[in-house]
């Protein structure tokens, strides 16, 4: 049985849902998108992903397609529509159809909303959470905006088949000497009990699993420091992990070819995977 999914205010079977060859998310990646994580049939942190999508349209001159009530409640169905426990929820907000131009076209050009779901087996359980990370470093050629969440993703794209072929689960970016983040999610390392990310910025994009993440490492009488941090530092580090709305915690236990600290998953980044786990799903909606 195929998916349902909506496209702006339907919704149907995956093999019907179309959108049009002039939509600028297509020819222009002019769009921006959420992916939200669902266990037990609930989202997880469902209002930072609507505040983080407001603010990215707000960047980009769009407004929400739907006030957030009605964003909720397309979730919702298609929690039900496809039986979903499990998975995440990806959605795609675009500027909408228009003749091919570089200018925008005029206001009210009616903007393209599309979300589906996909059923995952392995959030909770992801083999990575015990077995660890394999990264390899690799420069950072996006643009200078990564904090707008744009399906402008080809280069993370091109950064996770070059971890592949170096066999590596997957790569960070690193920009003027120092770690933007990964390719799909934020980056830590762990000296001396302290928790040590990159400060928000244009660079790097919001994490809502990492203020998440954050604030619990804080709650949890954590040190946390929020500054750059060299591939150097991070292989010198005792533990290293990463932060997404799809994998939560994940330790990394290689980079570039070198064990960080004793090269197996550490304490800090396996303690913040499980409180993140039962935190979140005490408030998942």
């Amino acid at each position: 049985m195929s998916r349902i999914v909506y496209v702006n205010g339907d919704y149907v079977p995956e093999e019907s849902a179309t959108v049009s060859v002039f939509d600028r998310g297509f020819l222009f990646a002019d769009g921006v998108y959420e992916v939200t994580s669902v266990l037990d049939g609930r989202i997880l942190d469902f209002e930072g992903h609507v505040e983080r999508l407001e603010r990215s349209l707000g960047e980009l001159g769009m407004e929400m397609p739907v006030p957030a009530g009605e964003l909720l409640e397309i979730h919702r169905r298609l929690i039900a529509e496809n039986d979903l426990r499990e998975g995440t929820i990806y959605l795609q907000v675009t500027r909408g159809a228009a003749d091919r131009d570089f200018i925008y076209p005029a206001a009210g050009t009616g903007q393209t909303l599309v979300l589906f779901t996909q059923a995952r087996a392995d959030l909770v359980d992801n083999p990575m959470a015990a077995k660890g990370l394999s990264i390899i470093s690799i420069p950072d050629e996006r643009w200078g905006r990564r904090d707008i969440k744009t399906v402008q993703l080809l280069y993370p794209s091109m950064g996770k088949m070059m971890a592949k072929a170096a066999g590596a689960n997957d790569a960070w970016m690193v920009e003027d000497g120092h770690v933007t983040e990964g390719t799909s999610n934020n980056a830590y390392i762990v000296k001396d009990g302290t928790i040590v990310t990159r400060q928000l910025g244009n660079e790097i994009l919001h994490g809502i699993t990492r203020k998440a993440v954050l604030r619990f490492a804080r709650e949890a009488q954590m040190k946390v420091e929020e500054r750059p941090f060299t591939i150097e530092e991070a292989m010198a580090a005792d533990e290293a992990f990463v932060t997404s709305a799809s994998t939560f915690v994940l330790p990394v236990v290689e980079i570039d070819g070198t064990a960080v600290g004793s090269g197996t998953p550490g304490p800090v980044a396996t303690r913040l995977r499980e409180i993140y786990l039962d935190e979140s799903r005490k408030s998942a909606i």
